[in-house]
């Protein structure tokens, strides 16, 4: 992704700094990849060549021009892969910046008298590209439309690298943070810019509401402030937020308006959610649940049904869904979800001209609307009724996915996928949390001494942990063991039996929530839900959550499967790394396990 920063008139500042450390050290082994002439030493690497005689030679046309020198003649380019793409090789890199060069007029194939240039690569995953705005015949080169040429050259390269597919111009990225916003958050110790802080609690507010003054309201309670925009005619047409404290060079609020937070943020836009009436009436939390899961099935057949434009409807009304869901969400999947709302932001954006009276857009609406009124006590609810919502939310975030590919929206298309997998996470999660909470917390026993001459059981290792998958899910053990993740597994195994609990009562039990034939990854599956039952088992749990409920017989399935087909690395998480071992190693002769 080439993104063009400011014109400059300090080449030698430019490049010390491009091979120096950086702000934060985050330069490591500098080195140019490419130059205009392929025989340019690099600083880095020739003792004959220095940072300053390198700055000499770049500028050396913008000094030969006859007359008035420009006043800023310094271009400078960073294109950047993100973290899922593969590691380009310098080769690969000084190939992208040819191109580029020559599609933005500094340096066209087989001129001969171009601008000057050469590309620094000081990171794995991006290279600086530096060039001097003035062609070595004493001309201005042509540098109209450069960006959108040098982004029609990336998505070239990204087909031929097999790199992540992106999109650019259909207006539907948010409004990404600015160097010095983000300095200023660090210099303040705050974990986000004021930009994001403000994009959440607007959006938030947006999805939730039911009319302008319910909107503004809900930006007031967020602790943001809020100014409208009112006309002669008394009539509100737009908005700005601040967020209390952030305050330019003059001790001004900074204040932002809605469509420089994000281009369905605008007031007209975020009007839209509320054109059409919801449904009202007041239900208790757990119906609330329900009643949205059916409404949510009941819409994954209408969704795009009706073309391009009713498609764009839908995908917004559901985007608005999932944020309200993780505000009303339990507290041991909250953050899950605002995850995934985040991840598929961009989803909810296709670039078409959108309709509001869509069947799926109105029962996503709906839903939605029955949530946000029943969200103080939401998170009190009947773990099995959030489950069946999750679950109905998977397959409903799925269809979206495959809308947008048909539509050939890739990026809206890759976001979608992404927040499916968060929130396949989420299901899982409450499905631990859900056995946890019917099962009693387990008594700890008093340590027993040996008698004279009985053995002693070792501490549980790997043998051990594959004896307790293979009583747990016998029917699954063989493929648990012989999964990639199962050292996670084994990991998370290894934090209940210090905890306290038998590691075989508990994987049984959450294993036995929901159906484990249609996961890619059973192991997966399970680390999650033992990452649920952590979470509601963990400090506070008891006292955010009432006392437990007694057990009840049998362990049925207490939601509909949903296929959840998950691929992928697990989510980090504060478990420790444990060392990886073969799937035979499981299969051996251990100690016995004491009961």
């Amino acid at each position: 992704m080439p993104k063009k920063a400011r014109e400059g008139n300090d080449t030698s500042g430019l490049l010390h700094y491009l091979y120096g450390p950086g702000k934060r050290d985050e330069h490591v082994d500098p080195r140019m990849v490419a130059a205009w002439d392929p025989f340019i030493e690099d600083p880095a690497r020739s003792p004959g060549m220095t940072l300053s005689d390198l700055a000499l030679l770049l500028d050396a046309p913008v000094h030969a021009l006859l007359g008035r020198k420009p006043t800023k003649h310094v271009y400078h380019v960073a294109v950047r892969n993100p973290p899922e793409d593969r590691e380009l090789s310098d080769q690969e890199w000084a190939r992208v910046a040819r191109e580029l060069m020559a599609a933005a007029g500094i340096d066209p194939h087989g001129d001969g008298q171009g601008c000057r240039w050469l590309a620094v690569r000081h990171a794995t995953d991006h290279i600086h590209i530096v060039a001097t705005a003035a062609r070595q015949d004493g001309r201005q080169p042509n540098l109209r439309q450069d960006i959108v040429r040098m982004h029609d050259v990336a998505r070239r390269f990204e087909a031929e690298f097999g790199l992540r597919r992106l999109t650019h111009g259909d207006k539907t990225p948010r409004k990404w943070s600015k160097t010095g916003e983000a300095e200023k958050a660090t210099r303040r110790g705050l974990p986000e810019t004021a930009r994001e802080t403000l994009q959440r609690a607007v959006r938030e507010a947006a999805a939730a509401a039911a009319d302008d003054s319910d909107f503004f309201a809900r930006i007031g309670a967020a602790g943001v402030r809020v100014q409208q925009r009112i006309a002669q005619d008394g009539s509100v047409t737009g908005y700005s937020v601040a967020l209390p404290g952030d305050r330019d060079g003059r001790q001004e609020p900074v204040w932002f308006s809605g469509s420089r937070l994000a281009p369905d943020l605008s007031l007209p836009r975020a009007r839209e959610r509320w054109a059409l009436p919801v449904a009202g009436g007041a239900l208790t939390p757990a119906e609330a649940w329900r009643v949205a899961e059916g409404k949510v099935r009941q819409a994954g057949a209408h969704l795009g049904a009706g073309g391009l434009q009713q498609g764009a409807g839908d995908v917004a009304a559901l985007g608005d869904l999932v944020v309200v869901v993780a505000q009303v969400s339990p507290r041991e999947v909250r953050e899950l979800i605002r995850d995934a709302a985040r991840e598929f932001e961009r989803a909810s954006r296709a670039s078409a001209a959108r309709t509001l009276e869509g069947q799926a857009r109105e029962l996503y609406r709906d839903s939605a609307s029955t949530l946000s009124r029943s969200i103080a006590g939401a998170g009190r609810s009947d773990t099995r009724a959030v489950l069946g919502l999750l679950a109905a939310l998977v397959m409903a975030v799925d269809a979206s996915r495959r809308w947008h590919e048909a539509q050939e929206f890739r990026v809206q298309a890759h976001a979608a996928g992404r927040a499916g997998r968060l929130l396949r996470e989420a299901v899982e999660v409450t499905a631990g949390a859900a056995a946890a909470r019917r099962s009693r917390p387990r008594q700890e026993r008093a340590p027993v001494s040996p008698r004279a001459g009985q053995r002693v059981a070792t501490m549980p290792g790997v043998r051990s942990m594959a004896e307790i998958v293979q009583e747990a899910v016998p029917s699954h053990a063989r493929t648990i063991l012989a999964d990639p993740a199962w050292p996670a597994l084994r990991a998370r195994l290894g934090e209940v039996g210090r905890a306290g609990e038998d590691p075989v009562e508990v994987l049984s039990a959450v294993a036995a929530q929901r159906e484990l034939s249609s996961a890619q990854s059973v192991a997966e599956v399970l680390a999650w839900r033992l990452d649920g039952w952590r979470k509601h088992r963990g400090p506070g749990a008891a006292a955010a959550d009432g006392p437990p409920s007694t057990p009840t017989t049998g362990t049925a399935a207490t939601a509909p499967a949903t296929g959840a087909d998950r691929a992928g690395p697990l989510r980090k998480t504060g478990a420790p790394a444990p060392t990886r071992h073969t799937p035979a190693d499981g299969h051996g002769q251990g100690p016995k396990r004491t009961r």
